[in-house]
């Protein structure tokens, strides 16, 4: 992709996420709307985010590929790795070669190796002294981000950040947590919207969110409200008819 070509689609990016920062927008949109643009826009084999749950543990909320592979990477990650460190220090910590990483990583490592990443940067989610989660880009191809896509990133995070905090005081930490809960509460339905659509389609979990996804967006529906739908069994979703050869 040309220089220009990328400074256009990132420009476009930005606009889309300002877009969804209108009432009663849906958190979870937002976070699957971005993590979508890292990947095809930052050379990101994959992307994903952690929220901060009331809790503190850090939820796996949107990622760019639902196969459990990935899902596990990013939730050990978040054990003990680049994300949680990313978020307790409230810095970017970025990790050119996943072969290199600290001991205590161990796991993490292995599970990112195994499943083909070689490199990682954690963005963090922060908004003045406040970080409520981050944003982590996973590559297959050691070696350092191409700086102007740490900055991307970055900058995506915060538009994440502030969307999440849209019209509520940070003084006021139950607006916080109520909106963080409200979209951990998303993500929960969207898994068990998952496997109703797995059933009831006769497909992978996988094949399940792309659908979920597929029929929100062209519908202009919010994921979050087409997978509670499909939970209380007042949608069924069904793979797209094969066209006659």
């Amino acid at each position: 992709m040309t220089t220009p070509a990328k400074q256009v689609q990132l420009l476009e990016t930005f606009a889309t996420l300002a877009d969804t920062l209108v009432a009663d927008y849906d958190v979870v949109e937002l976070l699957q709307t971005l993590v979508d643009s890292c990947q095809e826009l930052l050379d990101a084999t994959d992307a994903g985010i952690l929220l901060a749950a009331p809790a503190g543990e850090l939820e796996l909320i949107a990622s760019t590929s639902e196969e459990a592979r990935l899902v596990e990477v990013i939730q050990i990650a978040a054990q003990a790795g680049p994300c949680i460190d990313c978020y307790r220090a409230s810095e970017r910590v970025s990790v050119p070669r996943l072969d290199e990483g600290p001991p205590e990583w161990a796991p993490f490592r292995e599970a990112a190796t195994q499943s083909g990443y070689a490199a990682i940067d954690a963005i963090p989610m922060r908004l003045r002294d406040a970080t409520i989660g981050t944003l982590n880009i996973l590559r297959a191809t050691p070696g350092p981000a191409d700086p102007a896509d740490l900055v991307a990133a970055q900058a995506f995070a915060d538009v994440a950040t502030i969307g999440i905090l849209h019209e509520r005081s940070m003084s006021d930490a139950r607006s916080l947590a109520h909106h963080l809960q409200t979209a951990l509460d998303t993500r929960v339905t969207i898994e068990q919207a998952k496997g109703v659509v797995s059933f009831t389609a006769g497909v992978s979990v996988e094949a399940a969110f792309v659908l979920l996804r597929t029929y929100a967006r062209r519908r202009g529906l919010r994921l979050g409200d087409v997978a509670r739908r499909v939970v209380r069994r007042e949608l069924r979703i069904e793979p797209p008819t094969p066209e006659p050869g």
